[in-house]
């Protein structure tokens, strides 16, 4: 597995082996992109939420994507837990976002909240992800059935 650098990310691009819709180049980093947070939202001490990012993601059959909180959230006491983006997902990606800290933390619509790092799989995935959340748009909540 290699993890794509910010130069690998544009050529892949221009390949259409993966898409960033809207692009900005300001969060194009040396080794993965900055999501922006699709909405305007103030998590509250002891309290999580769901938010979308701006962009919306499509992962060729061949690049996965982890995703981290930047760390500036961290250092207010935000925490987030993150699924694998698999190959072949397509959409607006849902984060889930916990406070931990002791006073709420706003983040504005726009602002870069976390990070996505692609990793080149050794081979392309022969089963690319067509799964619930395929084509989300804006916030989905879970889809599991129990």
């Amino acid at each position: 597995m290699t993890i794509l650098s910010g130069s690998d990310i544009l050529a892949y691009i221009q390949k259409g082996e993966l898409k960033i819709t809207p692009f900005a180049s300001e969060s194009l980093t040396s080794a993965g992109y900055d999501l922006r947070s699709g909405v305007d939202v103030k998590i509250m001490p002891r309290r999580h939420a769901l938010v979308h990012t701006m962009e919306f993601v499509k992962l060729g059959p061949s690049i996965c994507g982890q995703l981290s909180i930047r760390s500036s959230f961290t250092r207010e006491g935000l925490l987030g837990s993150f699924a694998l983006v698999d190959p072949g997902f397509r959409g607006q990606l849902t984060l889930m976002l916990a406070n931990l800290g002791s006073a709420p933390v706003g983040i504005a619509k726009g602002e870069r909240v976390a990070q996505i790092v692609f990793v080149m799989l050794n081979k392309a995935s022969e089963n690319p992800y067509s799964g619930r959340y395929q084509d989300s748009v804006g916030t989905v909540g879970s889809k599991r059935n129990f």
